[in-house]
């Protein structure tokens, strides 16, 4: 059987002395056996180096570890059926030092993985004497689940403790209580990105990183460390070296951290890989971008969008996301349809995939209708579209009183809001919210909610939101244009709107900014410039309309009714001659009612 661990260089016949403790059996119920620590024991003094071995609730070895007190890897153990209970496997380890006092390591290995207890043991006075920790079930004032230390005792008073009742105990309370904590403990977060050398790209490292920590704190994580390194390529199977990932494996122990997040997307197998060393659950930029769009879903519609694209997600991955699918609890990247290994049988997700697209497809319908009646009435769609957290919601609440939630969060409101805004000239407009957009958007969220950025195609004016207060705005455009782009969207009339003037320096502020744009710089959050944005929305339409009167003949009466549907009828009057209509019609359909334009006045008999 394989020794985990620092290996290298190590006699065979240690090795396989190692390799027999797999055939010893441990009575169900005791902690371990004399056999099993004297051989432990003898092979730390030998090689000055810590041993560790896990055992589970059966009494058998299922892993051996070697390593030091700096470099132990304490691996993934996926025995337990559920995130609130233990682990089912517990670790006897040895120290070089013969001492059994708990290191800090220990006890964030305990807390991490979970372990039924974890066991310290040493030789002192020529009797083993050992060190047990182990949760109780219950919790400290500031919320952290408790854990006793039980020793230094020999190891005859450890073997007498029934393993099997304590943890019976144990895990009813942990069942009771750990819900509750749940929703008010937040996960601790680890984020690791990759700075490729020689290829260029609009974001540095940095910046890239610094947008994941939001990202992270917006789906509700506490960032406890950042891990970057510069490479000519990802690692084919761990995306970041060996070295990087046991530095992150040891961060993990020193911060309790629960959660790594990567910034860039890992395939399956680099998953699975990474979280069999790391032994803790990891998550890529588009899980967490997907974590956070299922919390702010509401509508049905966009349920199911964000639903389909965490199929669409999962799927590729079934097998190879170990620790997240096996999880029943909650957290991040856990919610939604991915989270229990029930629902990622790959015939039953193609199944809901089929399902959720028939729906979708369904209320595609529904909406082409209310599109066309929008067309029938002539009243233009005016899209706000931009980087996400640049104040979308805000504005749109300020010009029309709606009241779309506004937090300073990125995604803080996911599903589309349209609401009729009337222009000082009378006209009617319809300005709708999108989803904002963000750097290494995936392309999974772009396809499963193609039907809500519909609205954005279907727009006859964008008005794209910035935030120009970010030092980063002028990526932020490009970013927001390359998701346009891949819209076909990015040749439509577009207005600048670059917001949160209030938190800038007014020297040269627009002209900086605006650099040949169409557009200006407002605060929708104090209301500054709001009148002039809408005049500019205003004189857009008014360019792209003429003010004509007509005058059809009684004879060509089927004119009037292609005028109601190509034009805006702003008065009509009946004469001897025929109708005279005043209309403002789209500039491509002048040249079809030319020849109908009249100097008679309205009011001639």
């Amino acid at each position: 059987m394989e020794i985990n661990g620092e290996t290298k260089n190590i006699k065979q016949y240690i090795l396989d002395n190692l390799s027999e403790l797999y055939d010893i059996q441990v009575p169900i119920g005791q902690i371990s056996t004399n056999e099993i620590n004297e051989r432990m024991i003898e092979t730390t003094k030998l090689l000055n180096r810590e041993i560790a071995v896990y055992i589970n609730r059966q009494g058998k070895v299922i892993q051996i570890s070697l390593g030091d007190t700096a470099t132990v890897e304490l691996p993934a153990i996926g025995e337990r059926t559920s995130v609130w209970r233990l682990s089912g496997v517990r670790c006897i380890h040895t120290h070089p030092s013969g001492d059994t006092e708990l290191s800090g390591p220990d006890i964030s290995s305990l807390r991490r993985l979970r372990f039924d207890a974890m066991v310290a043991i040493g030789k002192k006075d020529n009797d083993i004497v050992g060190t047990v920790a182990f949760f109780t079930g219950e919790y400290e004032v500031d919320g952290t689940e408790q854990l006793q230390t039980f020793g230094p005792v020999k190891a005859k008073v450890l073997h007498e403790i029934n393993l099997t009742y304590l943890i019976t105990i144990i895990n009813k309370k942990l069942s009771k209580n750990n819900m509750q904590e749940t929703a008010d403990t937040k996960e601790r977060a680890l984020l690791a990105g990759i700075d490729l050398q020689g290829k260029a790209t609009l974001w540095s490292l940095e910046k890239s990183m610094a947008e994941l920590q939001q990202l992270a704190e917006t789906a509700g994580a506490e960032v406890v460390g950042i891990f970057t390194q510069k490479k000519d390529r990802p690692d084919s199977a761990l995306f970041l070296g060996k070295g990087k990932i046991q530095e992150i494996a040891m961060a993990i122990q020193e911060t309790s951290a629960n959660l790594v997040i990567f910034d860039d997307e890992l395939t399956p197998s680099q998953q699975h890989n990474i979280e069999h060393v790391l032994g803790t659950k990891v998550l890529d930029r588009t899980a967490l971008i997907l974590d956070i769009f299922t919390q702010r879903a509401r509508s049905s519609e966009g349920k199911l969008q964000v639903e389909l694209a965490q199929l669409r997600y999962t799927l590729p991955r079934i097998g190879g996301q170990g620790l997240v699918l096996s999880r029943l609890g909650g957290g991040i990247g856990t919610r939604g349809p991915g989270e229990t290994k029930l629902e990622v049988d790959r015939r039953r997700i193609y199944t809901k995939i089929y399902d959720i697209e028939k729906q979708i497809e369904k209320l595609k319908i529904h909406r082409n209708l209310h599109h066309a009646g929008r067309i029938a009435s002539r009243i233009p769609l005016v899209a706000l579209v931009g980087y996400t957290n640049s104040g979308k919601s805000t504005l749109l609440n300020a010009l029309t009183g709606a009241d779309v939630l506004v937090e300073d969060k990125l995604f803080a409101t996911l599903d589309p809001t349209t609401r009729l805004v009337t222009l000082a000239n009378n006209q009617k407009i319809l300005l709708t919210d999108t989803v904002g957009f963000i750097q290494k958007l995936p392309h999974t969220l772009v396809s499963a909610f193609h039907a809500t950025l519909e609205e954005v195609q279907h727009a006859d004016l964008l008005l794209h939101v910035i935030d120009g207060s970010n030092e980063n705005y002028e990526l932020q455009i490009k970013a927001v244009l390359s998701v346009l782009n891949e819209l076909k969207s990015d040749d439509k009339p577009t207005i600048y709107v670059f917001n949160k003037s209030d938190r800038l320096e007014p020297e040269n502020v627009a002209e900086k900014m605006l650099c040949n744009r169409e557009g200006l710089v407002i605060s929708a959050k104090n209301k500054i410039n709001l009148e002039e944005l809408l005049q500019k929305v205003e004189d857009f339409f008014a360019s792209q309309q003429e003010e004509m009167k007509l005058l059809i003949p009684f004879s060509d009466g089927s004119i009037i009714a292609e005028l109601h549907e190509a034009a805006t009828i702003k008065a009509t009057t009946y004469t001897e001659h025929g109708t005279v209509l005043t209309v403002l019609v789209p500039a491509a359909s002048v040249s079809r009612f030319i020849k109908y334009k009249t100097t008679i006045e309205e009011n001639e008999e």
